[in-house]
């Protein structure tokens, strides 16, 4: 009996399965473009469990918590498109150069993934090619089209974080991440300590780094003015959260959008 070679008959994702991203309001023609890179906790049927037990699927390791529901509420009461990835962090981080080890993580926050452990190139690339690449082709899509409309979107990354990270406590409770737009960057963080807020000018991560790979790849690549937001999931991992931290962020980018069209008239 003839035995086929199981990784080059079958595909990553089944046809009964979601597809690797979800846009909201796909025709929207404002100048903003929401992505969240790290929306979903959701892994492949063919991947199992990846070996991890329930409590870490469900935590900050495998998802953003709470980011998709500031996301989607964003997209929702602005009316704005939103591009979200609906696959797990941990089969593809979508916010890592492919070429970066921490696109295929080992382990994270002193937790083994053993479905990552001798990841063979093969498997990297299916899973680049059913989920990183549709998801970023996506988005790149979405800014073509507004383009086509003279509009050139702030590009805006929901991400959040987790107050402990190997062992060390994160003081901040947003912080708002850029490179090459100061411009838009100095209007969230002045805004969010007006509000309140205890905010990290890039921290407790940098837009500045090369892990910032969306921003980079869509945003700073073309020119296009941009913003990621890093959330306390302290803040947002219950539904009152969530509203007060999306409806601060909706008065900002209402205000930021409102700039950039006086601007260019």
């Amino acid at each position: 009996m003839k035995i086929e070679n199981k990784d080059l008959r079958e595909t990553l994702l089944s046809s009964d399965e979601p597809t690797p991203f979800k846009v909201l309001n796909p025709d929207a023609i404002l100048p903003v473009l929401l992505v969240c890179d790290h929306a979903s906790n959701r892994f492949p049927q063919s991947l199992g469990t990846m070996g991890l037990d329930y409590l870490d699927i469900v935590s900050h390791i495998a998802l953003d918590i709470g980011a998709s529901a500031v996301a989607e509420a964003l997209a929702d009461n602005l009316g704005a498109t939103a591009v979200l990835c609906q696959y797990s962090r941990l089969i593809v981080d979508c916010n890592r150069n492919l070429s970066d080890e921490s696109a295929f993580l080992n382990y994270s926050d002193g937790v083994e993934i053993p479905g990552n452990r001798n990841l063979q190139n093969n498997e990297k690339e299916k899973r680049a090619s059913e989920i990183n690449w549709p998801y970023h082709n996506t988005i790149k899509d979405q800014i073509v089209r507004l383009k086509k409309y003279g509009i050139d979107p702030v590009v805006i990354s929901i991400h959040s974080f987790t107050p402990v990270m190997n062992g060390e406590d994160r003081k901040w409770e947003i912080g708002v991440l850029w490179d090459k737009d100061p411009v838009t960057a100095e209007i969230f963080l002045t805004r969010l300590v007006e509000a309140g807020y205890l905010v990290g000018d890039n921290k407790p991560y940098s837009g500045k780094d090369p892990e910032d790979f969306t921003i980079d790849f869509h945003a700073e690549s073309t020119g296009l003015p941009h913003v990621g937001i890093e959330i306390s999931q302290d803040l947002i991992n219950h539904s009152d959260g969530g509203k007060r931290i999306s409806d601060i962020l909706q008065e900002i980018i209402s205000l930021v959008t409102t700039k950039y069209r006086s601007k260019k008239h």
